[in-house]
């Protein structure tokens, strides 16, 4: 038997998958590594941490009972988007890594958007926000010069790692339409934006597609891994990017839906003329020559851990939940807006807060939770009105996270997106779809959809109740009414904020 090394190189930890040639998964293993808050609003970890971690969990993987390393054929990798890697000539780590969730950069944003105008929308097709790359080199280079002038190249995370285990430079493109400098539509790094910030060609890694071999196992690494130093090692692709990979988002009409501690909708995209004017990302996807649109609700599972552990924290999530599907869609006329760390589509807005509306006496704590779920899902549902009104097809969503977990919910979701929602039988994520690019690189498939027809499988089938959908689409018109009526007054409250 054949395998090949799925490697998710996330925020707080690395996770490696080994699966087979049916798609079956032989191991896994997780290390774990820290995140540095040396300031407010900054995030930053050490590149050295992630490969340390990232060996130690491809060694596990590789001496699992009954393996024979040598039978691994292929590595890929699912990275953090966005974050702020700096070498020098040598090679060498300048400074800690800028991650995505750093938000120092509000200054360099309005800078990008000042400088750049319109090209901004129609080269990059994102706006500037914080989480991008572009202003983190911004910064680095108004505050610390020093350091700056010593970088020659700079990398995304999952990009440096896998330069450590095999010597070689290059960036995906689904990883590189997260940084604002990369021409999407014509993949290629923009000459126009790296001109207007006075930053050479020379400073971005060579461009490859997400399934492009490049390169092999360095003596050292496959000495440190137990693995060949033959093994093939693919280019990889964004977190999102590999997540739908591994859910099957390879087609129109094919949407996901994620709920974790944030919440994202997922959109395949076969058009690179697709303007959504900015209001949700569109990036590049790992299937060549693909793309997609994405939508971020900031506090999604999180506004349901915020709830059971402000409400109910001696009980489990099925205890606080339990009776949830009695409670009719509306909660009783009880609705929620989970901004409790403000939002960010289709509102990009750090100040704005969460809220209650229309409590009156008649409703307990179990209407308050459905109408926290109710919410998070309305407000991904802001993404998937902003498909259809372009023009997109969205009819049937694979669900997975938190919001895959709950039959109630996962109706709830059909109801509210009024498409099929499908749940899958193995969820593996990012790293599931950083395998599947191994396995169609080694050439097991013809295509990374033959590839998921034998590793991704769906479980459970929702279908729209036609009353509820009746219900849900007046609720929701109310629900996007909120922010508008809400925003002043919000505004006034950041001063009372502790």
């Amino acid at each position: 038997m054949s395998y090949v090394i799925g490697v998710d190189l996330g925020t707080s930890a690395v996770k490696t998958l080994l699966m087979d040639r049916n798609g079956k998964i032989a191991a896994e293993a997780t290390r774990s590594y820290p995140l540095f808050h040396d300031r407010p609003s900054w995030s930053e970890q050490k590149p050295e941490d992630w490969v340390t971690a990232t060996i130690e969990a491809m060694k596990e993987v590789a001496s699992a009972a009954g393996i024979d390393a040598s039978s691994i054929e292929g590595i890929s990798f699912s990275g953090q988007m966005h974050g702020l890697v700096l070498l020098n000539a040598n090679g060498e780590v300048v400074r800690p890594a800028i991650l995505w969730n750093d938000t120092r950069t509000t200054e360099q944003c309005r800078e990008i958007e000042q400088v750049l105008g319109d090209t901004l929308l129609s080269v990059t097709r994102n706006p500037a926000l914080e989480g991008f790359t572009l202003p983190k080199i911004l910064w680095v280079r108004q505050h610390e010069k020093e350091l700056f002038d010593q970088a020659t190249i700079f990398l995304l995370p999952k990009d440096y790692v896998r330069y450590r285990l095999t010597g070689e430079l290059h960036m995906d493109y689904s990883d590189a339409a997260g940084t604002l400098m990369l021409d999407v539509a014509n993949k290629k790094w923009s000459k126009e934006v790296l001109s207007a910030f006075n930053l050479p060609e020379s400073f971005c890694p060579p461009l490859v597609e997400s399934h492009g071999l490049v390169g092999t196992l360095l003596p050292e690494v496959a000495s440190q891994t137990g693995l060949s130093a033959e093994t093939k090692v693919f280019a990889g692709g964004a977190d999102n990017a590999c997540g739908a990979i591994g859910a099957g988002i390879l087609s129109e009409g094919l949407t996901l839906s994620s709920i974790g501690t944030s919440g994202v909708i997922l959109s395949y995209e076969n058009d690179k003329t697709k303007d959504f004017g900015g209001k949700v990302h569109f990036f590049n996807h790992g299937k060549e020559d693909s793309f997609y649109a994405m939508g971020v609700t900031l506090a999604a599972g999180y506004s349901l851990s915020w709830f059971k552990k402000t409400f109910a924290p001696n009980e489990s999530f099925d205890e606080m939940l339990a009776g949830i599907e009695n409670v009719k869609p509306g909660s009783n006329g009880l609705l929620f807006t989970p901004y409790l760390v403000g939002e960010r589509t289709p509102h990009a807005d750090p100040n704005i807060r969460a809220s209650f509306i229309g409590v009156d006496g008649t409703h307990e704590r179990i209407h308050f939770a459905r109408a926290v779920m109710e919410g998070i899902t309305f407000s991904l549902n802001e993404s998937v009105d902003m498909f259809r009104q372009a023009g997109k097809t969205v009819d049937k969503v694979v669900s997975i996270g938190g919001g895959a977990q709950n039959p109630t919910w996962l109706q709830m979701q059909a109801d509210i997106f009024n498409a099929t929602v499908v749940s899958l039988e193995n969820e593996q994520g990012p790293g599931l779809g950083a395998a599947m690019l191994a396995a169609y690189g080694c050439g097991w498939f013809e295509s990374l959809e033959a590839c998921a027809d034998q590793f991704v499988k769906h479980a459970d089938s929702y279908e729209p109740n036609p009353e509820a959908v009746a219900t849900y689409e007046s609720l929701f018109r109310v629900y996007q009414q909120v922010y508008a009526q809400t925003k002043e007054m919000n505004d006034q409250l950041v001063a009372f904020r502790g």
